[in-house]
């Protein structure tokens, strides 16, 4: 799995650094908070804590290294393991079971999941229809002509500096600016499809798009189609812009178990407790390699030959699925770093395999 090193410079921590991370017994934010509230199943998927003694070593850039230093150097304060439905691994460190984290970049894969129920619901036509057939308000910019699915490969052709750009959109939106009308002031910078180039803007106008196209916020259309029926135990929050639109790209709140069960959902082809949540068909599409970027699919970053694939955001928060060792892994930060996704990737093989191996 090639991924891309987006992670921002640490210098613009203080720009993107939204509300801290949250206890479950805090009470649900208001409007004013700028966050929309998913409340949580009625039948959470059960998670069964069953602790396993698991020596994990692996050697990257020629040098050994163990779990503990890779979590220790990478400043993470939440790790969850499952096997299969099993946690066998959970640590938190300056934070608990309960905390909500920042999801920052993992929510694009949220949105992705929710572009794929729309589509089977026939409320999207097709990942080939133009967002602009949704979004007339796009009409005059660069994303004019654009697809769904250019947007979900990120090969939108929009003019884009994820490096510069992602901080200062976050700023924009801490300072109440309308995130629709940012996008529509997007201009063309090469042929869409042509390359790829991480945007969060493209997430943003999905989110945008799923709005519309469905006739129920975001925020809602995910708890009603994803939260719930995927049987999370946890209310989380959505982040938005003045205007209240949801952001997309960034800023769900949810504690790592919730998370996990979301890369359980992906695990088990897009079921939970017996019920088809995401179409299978959307979750193989979703993996398949874009042509821009072969480490990248829907929205979702790829593994290759080892089938393995996960959802990364900002500083060190990932969701690491292992098909073929029945393995989810969550690893949550409170404050951003500089960790190397490379490293990371092969750390949470490492893991992986060590849990298939003392079954």
């Amino acid at each position: 799995m090639h991924i891309a090193r987006y992670v921002l410079p640490i210098t613009l921590l203080a720009v993107l650094t939204g509300a801290p991370a949250t206890s479950a017994a805090a009470s649900p934010v208001s409007k004013a908070e700028r966050a929309d509230v998913l409340r949580p199943s009625a039948h959470p998927v059960k998670l069964r804590t069953a602790p396993r003694k698991l020596t994990v070593t692996y050697t990257y850039q020629g040098q050994e290294h163990t779990l503990n230093d890779f979590l220790s150097r990478t400043r993470t304060n939440g790790f969850v393991v499952l096997d299969g439905q099993d946690v066998v691994l959970e640590r938190y460190r300056d934070a608990t079971r309960d905390t909500r984290f920042q999801s920052w970049s993992m929510a694009k894969s949220f949105t992705s999941a929710a572009v794929g129920i729309a589509l089977a619901e026939k409320r999207i036509g097709s990942v080939d229809d133009r967002v602009d057939k949704y979004l007339p308000e796009l009409a005059r910019s660069g994303y004019a002509k654009v697809t769904v699915r250019e947007l979900l490969r990120m090969s939108s052709g929009i003019e884009w500096d994820e490096l510069t750009d992602a901080p200062r959109l976050q700023a924009a939106v801490n300072k109440g600016a309308s995130v629709r009308k940012l996008a529509a002031r997007q201009v063309r910078g090469w042929e869409p499809g042509s390359r790829f180039e991480y945007t969060s803007m493209n997430s943003f106008v999905l989110a945008r798009l799923l709005t519309k196209a469905t006739g129920v916020p975001y925020h809602r259309y995910v708890e009603r189609k994803i939260w719930r029926p995927a049987g999370m135990e946890s209310w989380a929050t959505v982040g938005h812009d003045s205007r209240g639109d949801s952001l997309g790209y960034c800023c769900y709140y949810a504690t790592d178990r919730d998370f996990a069960r979301f890369g359980l959902l992906y695990l088990r082809g897009g079921k939970a407790g017996g019920r088809q949540v995401v179409p299978a068909s959307w979750v193989k599409a979703s993996l398949q390699p874009s042509p821009a970027n072969p480490g990248y699919g829907l929205h979702w970053w790829l593994g290759g030959s080892g089938g393995d694939f996960m959802a990364a955001g900002f500083g060190g928060q990932y969701i690491y699925v292992s098909p073929k060792h029945d393995v989810v892994i969550v690893k949550s930060v409170t404050s951003g770093g500089r960790p190397d996704q490379q490293e990371a990737l092969t750390a949470f093989r490492a893991v992986a395999a060590e849990v298939a191996r003392t079954r």
